[in-house]
């Protein structure tokens, strides 16, 4: 007979909460193969999916939803399609990220005493509010790639 891991051995392992797995249960990533008792066990098998919902969804860093939605497709087309949303979405964070990190760098390397008198930061101000009474979006200025 397979060995059966208990939730809080599979919890401990894995580590999550017996509260998260429950609610990946809830969420369709992950299925108890037994129960003894009111404790929920796991084979194997089971154990595999969870890792397997593991790597879209914290190393994937996809959401919950969406790995939900990865794990139940059945057709690779479909999953590519999932994949390639969370690659977009993956990207334009990196890009925001990217740019929020040279707006720091600039903050930090700035010889202006004050960021209110710093040419770029000034710029980067005035831009700011031209964009909002305008009812535009904002795009930095100052975070470009080159650190100023």
């Amino acid at each position: 007979m397979e060995q059966l891991y208990s939730i809080s051995e599979v919890a401990r392992a894995f580590g999550v909460s017996v509260p998260t797995l429950r609610y990946y249960e809830e969420c369709g990533l992950v299925r108890p193969t037994a129960r003894r008792g009111r404790v929920r066990q796991y084979d194997r098998a089971a154990l595999e999916r969870l890792a397997y919902a593991q790597l879209w969804h914290d190393d994937g860093m996809m959401t919950v939803a969406a790995t939900a939605a990865v794990l139940t497709t059945a057709h690779a087309r479909e999953r590519h399609a999932l994949i390639a949303a969370q690659h977009a979405v993956m990207r334009e964070r990196i890009e925001r990220l990217t740019g929020a990190a040279a707006l720091l760098r600039h903050l930090l390397d700035c010889p202006a005493h004050d960021p209110m008198t710093c040419p770029v930061t000034g710029a980067h101000l005035r831009a700011r509010v031209d964009a909002a009474l305008s009812g535009e979006e904002f795009h930095g200025v100052v975070g470009d790639s080159s650190g100023t």
